[in-house]
């Protein structure tokens, strides 16, 4: 064994955004801290979800004790289900943040069984040789948290996702205090948010936010109608505030958003009067400069009620003229094509669109440069390694960290699966385990592997060709055949000759093939694949997947 080393291992979250996941170990114990997931880009077709690999765990598994959370983001407690699943451990999270948590165990069916414990801000729990200390942070979701942990070997402070609003607007601090006193105990392992690393300045406060979206309703005649993030419980809190100003009623719509008000609701994190809130029925019952309608939508998700309400596919919300229509929320790397296909789309019906790049109404839940100096600035610790964010950003916040003075082997870059040692409070790199990434496609878990998604990749962009054959198993004479059906490949009126000269072909490839009894039919199969693959190349320049069933009789 290590003797008392204490060691972190990222297994997700560095080098990504999304994804999150850390290991947290010291001679018999190990924690975890958050298990997110991620969203998968256009090149994993089909795919619903992704998650770490939980291979380490499996290896360690005596050793695992408990699951620590930071915040309710998808991508800090998405892979949560999945690892309990697995690993029945203990899970220490703040109130909002395991109410989320259990809607999802909910739809997994495992809520009963699993062992949720409430902490608070200034709360600490003892995990083996362990202390963690739970600390306020001010993020684009509320209840979270940054966790100092003493270890045998030195005090490693983890920020969360976090960022310094000193004027918030739900009374949740970043606790700049408690981060400065542990800064003068000695830190010595800083673990900081590297996302908003290219952004200048500090983040707008969500005051601002709130002035910018007073102006919007102060000159507005019709329905507003605000689309966010379910999880922005103070961004929705200041909606309701202004509805509640300029007399108007509020309608929540969308699944997630209704759940997410509903908890926050019972939480004490939302706070509003029971008769501003309406359902769909009474709608009609005000008149347009009267209602405000809280939606989900704001990435331009197709089922979301804001894209079927640009597609006038809603049952009750008809976009009309004179509708004010704020997207509160940033364009997602990867959703811009869906975003502004729902704004264009609004417009067309008459409405007028706010949006992040036309005006101030949304603010980053991360750090911006000269936050995350400060931050740097008030723990003073003797080593510092980014976290959270893709590749540029960890190089750029090490950058940072560097031109402040952080010299020598004190700005540690590492990546996920990079082993970080702190020993008599020196911090090295020490090796490597096996991290990796797997894909939730439906019920399936991890059975998508790369030569499925090249199939699909396939056929999604070159269509199929399927090839029938009945044959003789002795003679290798054809019985029935050689029929072909295609899909996504070529439309049959127009280029029906095509596939009339690949039978041919087909034909071609059986006379040449020599007759030993039994006829081989991998051999007939791999011929009549080249030979077609060929003939499409050379007469139209495409390559559809090819696949032949030889029947032998």
């Amino acid at each position: 064994g290590l003797g008392d080393v204490y060691k972190r291992q990222p297994l997700g979250g560095l080098g990504e955004i999304g994804l999150n996941m850390m290991v947290m170990e010291c001679a018999d114990d190990l924690f975890v801290i958050d298990a997110g997931l991620m969203f998968p880009g256009d090149y994993l077709p089909g795919v619903d979800i992704v998650i770490p690999s939980f291979q380490y765990l499996r290896e360690n598994a005596r050793r695992f004790k408990a699951i620590v959370l930071t915040h309710g983001h998808e991508d800090h407690i998405g892979a949560v289900p999945f690892l309990l699943k697995e690993f029945p451990r203990p899970v220490f999270a703040t109130g909002f943040t395991l109410a989320l948590l259990k809607e999802k165990l909910r739809e997994h069916g495992i809520v009963d069984q699993c062992d949720l414990r409430t902490v608070k801000q200034g709360d600490r729990i003892k995990l083996g040789p362990f202390t963690v200390e739970f600390i306020s942070v001010v993020h684009s979701i509320v209840d979270g948290v940054g966790l100092a942990v003493e270890t045998p070997e030195g005090l490693v402070l983890h920020s969360g996702d976090f960022k310094i609003d000193v004027t918030p607007v739900n009374g949740q601090y970043t606790d700049l205090n408690r981060f400065a006193a542990l800064g003068d105990r000695g830190v010595s392992l800083m673990l900081s948010d590297s996302t908003n690393i290219e952004h200048e300045g500090f983040t707008i406060s969500e005051r601002h936010i709130t002035a910018v979206i007073r102006d919007i309703f102060r000159g507005s005649e019709g329905r507003i109608i605000v689309a966010g993030f379910a999880s922005n419980i103070s961004r929705i809190q200041q909606v309701l505030k202004l509805s509640m100003e300029f007399g108007r009623k509020v309608l929540f719509s969308g699944k997630s958003m209704v759940t997410n008000v509903e908890i926050a609701k019972n939480l004490g994190f939302l706070t509003f009067p029971e008769d501003i809130e309406i359902s769909e029925r009474r709608l009609h019952d005000f008149p347009d400069d009267r209602l405000t309608v809280i939606t989900t939508g704001s990435q331009g998700e197709p089922m979301s009620a804001l894209s079927r309400m640009a597609r006038e596919s809603h049952k009750t919300l008809k976009v009309q003229p004179g509708d004010k229509i704020i997207l509160s929320s940033k364009f997602i790397p990867g959703n811009e094509k869906a975003i502004t296909t729902v704004i264009n789309r609004l417009y067309r019906l008459g409405a007028e669109v706010f949006y992040e790049k036309v005006s101030e109404i949304h603010t980053s839940g991360h750090a911006n440069r000269e936050e995350l100096k400060l931050m740097l600035n008030i723990v003073k610790p003797s080593h510092f390694t980014p976290i959270h964010g893709e590749y540029r950003h960890l190089v750029k916040h090490t950058e940072l960290a560097m031109a402040m003075g952080f010299m020598g082997d004190r700005a540690v870059l590492a990546e996920n699966g990079d082993i970080l040692t702190l020993k008599n409070g020196i911090v090295s790199k020490q090796g490597r385990v096996e991290t990796g990434r797997i894909l939730v496609d439906g019920k399936g878990i991890g059975d998508i592997g790369e030569i499925v998604l090249r199939d699909r990749r396939k056929l999604s962009g070159e269509g199929m060709v399927i090839v029938f054959l009945a044959v003789d198993a002795e003679t290798g004479d054809i019985l029935y055949g050689p029929e072909l059906i295609s899909r996504g490949f070529i439309f049959l009126t127009t280029e029906g000759f095509i596939l009339e000269d690949a039978k041919c072909i087909i034909l071609e490839v059986l006379d040449e093939l020599d007759h030993p009894a039994p006829v081989e039919i991998q051999e007939v199969s791999l011929q009549i694949q080249r030979s077609l693959k060929r003939f499409f190349h050379r007469v139209i320049d495409r390559f559809p997947m090819i696949l032949p069933v030889i029947i032998p009789i």
